[in-house]
């Protein structure tokens, strides 16, 4: 059994969420969410990144692969549809991630 924490949960300890806060309130990106906030989106992202995968549906698979680990790899206990992952990537402003990744 696995006691010390997955790669990926190590690798987002090293980002800067209060930057990212601080980002997402200047652009006002969390307005009318309930569940995929911005930081939800950017490790989804970041996940589909560092796995190699080629599109969104590809991305969801995975994601829906590593269910009971979703929580653990610090992507939140709620299911990700694809189509609220396409609705952010089209709605939300892309500078957020643009200024927090310069």
């Amino acid at each position: 059994m696995n006691k010390s924490k997955y790669v990926f949960a190590q690798l987002i300890e090293f980002l800067d969420s209060d930057k990212f806060r601080h980002l997402v309130d200047k652009y006002d990106g969390n307005r009318y969410v309930k569940h995929f906030t911005c930081w939800n989106q950017l490790l989804a992202l970041m996940f589909g990144q560092l796995s190699n995968r080629e599109s969104l549906r590809d991305l969801i698979v995975a994601l829906e692969a590593h269910q009971s680990k979703r929580y653990h790899l610090g992507l939140g206990r709620e299911p990700i549809a694809k189509t609220t992952f396409a609705t952010a990537n089209q709605n939300r402003d892309y500078h957020i991630f643009e200024e927090f990744a310069f």
